[in-house]
């Protein structure tokens, strides 16, 4: 469990898209996808968009900049195409438009990645940062990677993260 340096002043509910990145699922197979809904409701804030799109850097940033002008949109959850196979575009595309990056995300994903399955947790581009004051995370594709990356990392400071930008 973790521990936080200080409580928040008030637990805020934070309006999520999900967005899948992948060529070959469908909504009948997105097992990430779905679980990324499942653990934001359980976590008590609101799926307000859920897409699956291909894995194509152009689709990825025009789809990230249209949920960008939805003001009722605090966060994307990106999951897949963040390896290093010729068709992983996620990080590329995204990374390109990040204001910010939050380089602790990354960091910590692959550490802990790292406890999980090895060294094979060099190769995550998993990355997170702040686009048009609304943040966007990208996991991989593997369930097990989006469980410990929304259970360790994004809920625990999701109302946190998004407060702060509100400042």
């Amino acid at each position: 469990m973790y521990k936080q340096p200080h409580p928040d002043s008030a637990v805020k509910i934070v309006t999520c898209a999900v967005v899948t990145v992948s060529d070959t699922r469908s909504p009948e197979t997105d097992k990430s996808g779905k679980l990324i809904q499942e653990l934001v409701v359980a976590a008590n804030h609101v799926v307000g968009a859920y897409t699956i799109i291909k894995d194509e850097p152009t689709q990825i940033q025009e789809h990230i900049e249209r949920l960008g002008k939805n003001p009722g949109l605090d966060v994307f959850i990106l999951n897949g195409g963040t390896g290093i196979a010729p068709r992983d575009a996620t990080y590329d595309a995204v990374e390109k438009l990040l204001e910010r990056i939050l380089p602790g995300f990354g960091e910590l994903f692959r550490f802990l990645s790292y406890q999980e399955i090895g060294s094979r947790a060099m190769a995550s581009r998993a990355v997170a940062g702040v686009y048009v004051n609304k943040l966007i995370f990208c996991l991989p594709g593997s369930s097990n990677a989006v469980r410990m990356g929304m259970e360790k990392l994004i809920l625990p400071e999701l109302s946190h993260l998004v407060s702060q930008m509100r400042i």
